[in-house]
């Protein structure tokens, strides 16, 4: 069954210049499809018309009538006061509005009910469970806990939150709604690697279809199946995950190149022929005729367009010679606000040459750790530079002191350089033409960090600090800084929830959880690994207590086998509840699974506190 389907779709903003330009697809039901092409292709201005938001110009738009289909990058406008639970319960409006009228007929037939009363209660009570109603809570709590949205925060106003902090609410509330079509435009930003990972087993156990944009490759290389790029608003196809799409648009390209050079070759050959014979035929007219039916054979070729690369920017980081061992060392750090202590008690030392990746969860303190280590803040304990070093920063908010000033002034000022270099230095930037007069201040969040890093580069650095470097930027901009950064022989520190980024560059790892920095001395998969078989480890907390295996003094034979009979069946029972809790998690998408999983979990704990109650009885007697 088609969920959507695009004939044809025409939009522009500029008469004559298309945006979308005849583009056509079909998105069949269940499918996980991802949307590429680089900034400004025309990815969210589909996504807007998808949703009714933008009007277009040309063509068809089917969208399945009887699917519900919801945008995660916009965020409605709530009420003034409404907390963030208020706007998590708004997902449950129609259940809510069900739950207040069985409330008011329960009263209404408080002193005797007509049929057409019980009818209607049937029906609601029906639309209640079978909508999940008695599950509402239970969702909440876990797509909560998933995104990371604390109680503390449930509690607080939504408009008290930052932009990245209503995004992940507004995630979250577009969960809850039963979406059967999901648009995603950038779902992961501003969320950590930990929400980031729960939303891919969210997305891959989802019953319905997803659209998803985004810069993030390792989330694109879990999540979909088949990709739609655009492309000078056309559409080209690959039934593939992004690695697949990497490696299938090179063999494409290279396809179209060698059929393009050859077409050429034998079209220069046949030229060369066509003019000899010209002049041969001057007083030959069967070799003129014979001239002329070869350049009509020639015109009548299919000519191959050659294939276009990308334009990419041309630059990499200036840098300083170290000398010595020691880079920096941390003594006992310690950096507290108020009664809350972000880390304490960090020892830590950086010889030449590490990659080094600094990594937790938002709010952990990763970006004040970093302003400590580069004394923009206070903190107890000593950090130590080696003598040679020289420090280059890219923090993860862009500030410019004069945005008032254009991008060429900028460079002027600032770097202190001539025109011509300000020009040459902002062009391998692809800053060209009239767009080096464009104010700082209007500048995207992805070009004001192109900029940044512009003038970063021309320093000359030993020491590199990124914090978030691949935020705001498209892939093929993540990729340019990535080849940049491997030219790069200098220490590199950053901060990323970007994994393809952090799996290429770390060779060590800081994880910065309950206020302690571990060091980890190997690459990103090894340190997953560690982690994931550390969580093996842990043992796990049962729902009910074990009984005591004590035996009852004065107790028979008969009485001890009871026991140790109901122990066995306790134990059984146990496991069958946790086997149940991992089928719930593994449901979470699929309301009618999750329904009777949670029917099966409250049996089975009933029959668990029978067990318990028999076995109390047998201790005792």
């Amino acid at each position: 069954m088609i969920d959507i389907q695009v004939k044809n779709l025409t939009k522009f903003f500029v008469i004559g210049e298309n945006l979308l330009e005849d583009l056509s697809f079909e998105i069949q039901e269940g499918e996980r499809v991802a949307i590429l092409g680089r900034n400004g292709c025309g990815k969210t201005t589909l996504f807007n018309i998808l949703t009714g938001q933008m009007d277009y110009d040309a063509g068809e738009v089917f969208i399945n009538p009887h699917k519900r289909l919801g945008l995660i990058s916009q965020i409605p406008k709530f009420p003034a006061g409404y907390t963030v639970e208020d706007v998590l319960r708004s997902a449950f409006r129609v259940l809510t509005k069900t739950r207040e009228r069985m409330a008011v007929l329960e009263q209404e037939m408080a002193g005797g009910a007509t049929e057409a009363q019980l009818r209607e209660y049937d029906t609601l009570t029906n639309r209640f469970q079978s909508g999940g109603g008695y599950e509402m809570d239970v969702e909440t709590d876990k797509i909560c806990n998933g995104l990371g949205i604390s109680p503390e925060q449930r509690v607080q106003e939504f408009a008290s939150l930052s932009g990245g902090e209503k995004t992940r609410v507004n995630l979250a509330r577009l969960l809850l709604e039963k979406t059967d079509i999901l648009l995603l435009d950038e779902p992961t930003n501003h969320l950590d690697l930990r929400s980031v990972e729960w939303l891919e087993g969210y997305i891959k156990s989802f019953k319905g279809t997803v659209l998803a944009i985004s810069h993030d490759r390792y989330f694109l290389d879990t999540i979909a199946q088949r990709v739609i790029e655009i492309t000078d608003g056309h559409a080209e196809f690959y039934s593939g995950n992004y690695s697949f799409y990497i490696e299938e648009k090179q063999a494409r390209f290279n396809l179209q190149l060698k059929q393009y050079e050859q077409e050429q070759a034998k079209l220069k050959q046949l030229g060369y022929t066509v003019e000899r014979m010209k002049g041969w035929g001057i007083n030959n007219r069967t070799l003129y005729r014979r001239a002329m039916s070869i350049q009509h054979r020639m015109e009548r070729i299919r000519k191959t367009e050659r294939p276009k690369t990308e334009k990419t920017m041309k630059a990499g980081f200036a840098q300083k010679d170290f000398a010595g061992d020691m880079v920096f060392q941390l003594k006992n750090v310690e950096k507290s606000f108020g009664d809350r202590t972000l880390f304490s008690d960090v020892e830590l030392k950086v010889e030449g040459g590490e990659r080094i990746a600094l990594l937790g969860d938002n709010g952990t303190g990763k970006s004040t750790f970093i302003k400590c280590l580069l004394g923009d803040e206070d903190c107890k304990g000593k950090i130590q530079f080696g003598p040679t070093v020289k420090w280059g920063y890219l923090p993860q908010i862009i500030h410019f002191d004069h945005p008032e000033r254009s991008l060429y002034d900028t460079m002027l000022y600032e770097k202190n350089c001539t025109p011509q270099t300000a020009r040459d230095r902002l062009g391998a930037f692809l800053f060209q033409g009239e767009d080096v007069f464009k104010t700082v201040g209007n500048l995207s969040g992805g070009e004001q960090s192109r900029l940044r890093l512009c003038m970063l580069m021309d320093e000359k650095i030993n020491l590199l600090i990124l914090d978030e470097p691949t935020n705001h930027l498209d892939i093929a901009s993540r990729e340019w800084v990535e080849a940049a950064i491997e030219e790069f022989e200098g220490v590199l520190l950053f901060v990323s929830h970007d994994r393809y980024f952090i799996e290429k560059f770390a060779e060590r790892i800081w994880l910065l959880e309950d206020g302690q920095i571990r060091d980890f001395k190997c690459g990103y998969k090894k340190y997953r690994s560690i982690l994931e078989h550390e969580a093996v480890s842990i043992p796990q907390t049962v729902s009910a207590p074990k009984p005591k295996k004590e035996k009852p003094k004065g107790g028979t034979k008969e009485n001890d086998k009871l026991i140790r009979r109901l122990e066995r069946e306790i134990e059984k029972q146990e496991g069958v509840i946790a086997e149940l809790d991992a089928a719930i998690e593994a449901a979470a998408a699929d309301y009618q699974e999750l329904t009777r999983l949670l029917g099966e979990k409250e049996s089975a704990e009933t029959v668990l506190l029978n067990l318990m109650e028999q076995w109390e009885n047998a201790q005792e007697g």
